[in-house]
């Protein structure tokens, strides 16, 4: 099940409310919770692969977290990274592959 977040308002609801809400509310309350049509955990894999591509290391090593709390274990993320690794570029996952070293570190 999706986490509800409230990192919108805590991060950024004292300079844009607005955003805050549809980050919190719209996003991760209506859109993350649509789970008859999409799991959380296959959102999380979605969502990382975007923000990987993208080159988003701290969105993604958030949602690395988040995916993790769905249920993907280390080995899924490691493969899902080796995977893109050859669509969206080497170093990124040079770069990732020690985040999702010290994400899961409690599972070696």
């Amino acid at each position: 099940m999706a986490q509800k977040q409230t990192a919108g308002r805590d991060r950024l609801g004292h300079l844009a409310p607005t955003f805050a809400h549809l980050n919190d509310d719209v996003l991760f309350g209506e859109v993350w919770s649509r789970e008859d049509e999409l799991s959380a955990r296959d959102r999380s894999m979605i969502t990382i692969a975007a923000l990987f591509s993208a080159g988003l290391y701290p969105q993604l090593q958030s949602h690395l977290r988040l995916g993790k709390a769905h249920g993907i274990t280390k080995q899924e993320a490691v493969e899902i990274v080796t995977q893109l690794a050859f669509y969206c570029g080497w170093p990124k996952a040079w770069s990732t592959f020690p985040m999702i070293d010290e994400i899961w570190a409690d599972e070696d």
